[in-house]
């Protein structure tokens, strides 16, 4: 959004109020107009509670400081209010669509006909997940307005529950029908939904990507020159498995592994304690610190995702920092290719022996001051996965949308 403004286009966002507000992240634009709704009976009402704890928690803390291990102390893996939290929004998502974020659509579809009774666009994105924003998609194209869908990966997913599998592969199916030009953030997406749904000439493949300009400075980052420094930065989802990393750190005392996130899995947790020197947990960072932090580590560690096809888009926030990536997968994907297209860093099978021959080679190379040799490491290199690149190309897809009949 803030690239579109600053290419001079006027952008209207509608969303959802979640509650709460997450420090740290870059300001938006005050031209940009935000229409944000109720999110539901489960949601809103966790929106709600978040927004009283926030207000509660702004009278006593003081704003996000430097960088530091003490500076947002580690939520542990499951409280009980993660926990309660947790199954009331799955109890709400056996029944809504696709999960309890489809409780949202009945206030969002008023919002939408009135944003598009009022504002009347010259085009409507709407972006995917969750697949609710897909059928408020086909609500405004139905209505007679350009629509351009932003899948990102296909609505029929592995871990789409049996119960909306028919309802997904419909929606995604009449999204592939109906809308004016399809987007996919790779080309494996891309060939499915032409198998699915047959093939299309318009659909375009659109990464994630990253910011080119330098965060501001907040804070010096503890980072020792002397010891191999790796971080982490991002969630712990079920299939990131960290135990053989974290076995292989503890045979290296020189090495030291940084992670930046808000909830680790027990074996973390246990690890940094029994070897606070080598695991260092962060807690929740600013967005602004962890920008700053991955342009200070000596090598940035990305654990691939379950799909050989899907690239993390944390990988593309990572190619902008300028820094090595050790990329670690159980199989060959389209983040190993990239790596070693673009010669950004390394690629581990994960495995125990392999993780443990990188950490040798790699604590040679940083005695040697030789870790970045070989490598490309520069911003043009990667300056096609730049937000501001990334834009243009949503821009002339704009463009070309609006000069072509309608579907």
């Amino acid at each position: 959004m803030r690239e579109l403004i600053a290419l001079g286009h006027q952008v209207k966002v509608l969303t959802i109020h979640l509650g709460g507000e997450t420090p740290g992240l870059p300001h938006l634009p005050s031209t940009l107009e935000t229409h944000r709704t109720f999110a539901g009976p489960v949601r809103g009402l966790l929106a709600y509670l978040r927004d009283r704890r926030q207000a509660q928690a702004s009278s006593v803390t003081p704003d996000a400081g430097s960088p530091t291990p003490s500076s947002s102390p580690l939520r542990p893996p499951r409280s009980w209010k993660q926990s309660l939290s947790e199954t009331a929004q799955g109890l709400a998502a056996r029944f809504v669509f696709p999960d309890v974020r489809g409780e949202w659509f009945p206030w969002a579809r008023r919002a939408l006909t009135r944003c598009l009774d009022e504002f009347k666009p010259d085009i409507v994105i709407s972006s995917h997940e969750p697949a609710t924003s897909l059928e408020l998609g086909l609500l405004a194209k139905a209505k007679g307005f350009p629509w351009i869908a932003d899948l990102g990966d296909p609505v029929l997913a592995p871990y789409t529950p049996a119960r909306w599998r028919d309802r997904a592969l419909r929606v995604e199916g009449e999204t592939c029908r109906k809308a004016d030009h399809l987007i996919v953030t790779n080309a494996g997406a891309a060939a499915l939904l032409a198998e699915r749904h047959g093939h299309r000439n318009d659909i375009s493949i659109i990464s994630q990507g990253f910011a080119p300009e330098p965060p501001a400075a907040s804070a010096n980052v503890l980072f020792d020159p002397v010891r191999l420094e790796l971080l982490y930065t991002g969630s712990f989802y079920h299939f990131r498995k960290p135990d053989d990393l974290v076995a292989a750190i503890a045979a290296h005392p020189a090495a030291r592994l940084n992670i930046a996130s808000v909830t680790v899995p027990e074996s973390l947790l246990r690890a940094a304690e029994s070897m606070p020197d080598q695991i260092r947990l962060l807690g929740f960072l600013p967005h602004r610190h962890i920008l700053q932090l991955q342009r200070s580590a000596d090598v940035l560690i990305n654990i691939a995702n379950d799909d050989p096809s899907q690239v993390p888009g944390k990988l593309y926030e990572y190619l902008g920092s300028g820094r090595p990536i050790l990329h670690v997968t159980r199989q060959h994907d389209i983040s190993s290719e990239l790596i070693a297209t673009s010669r950004r860093g390394w690629v581990s099978d994960g495995s125990l022996a392999s993780l443990q021959g990188w950490l040798d080679r790699a604590s040679l190379l940083k005695e040697t001051a030789s870790l970045d040799e070989g490598l490309e490491l520069d911003l043009e290199s990667v300056a096609q996965y730049s937000w501001p690149a990334l834009t243009r190309r949503l821009e002339a897809i704009a463009n070309q949308v609006l000069q072509a009949p309608q579907r």
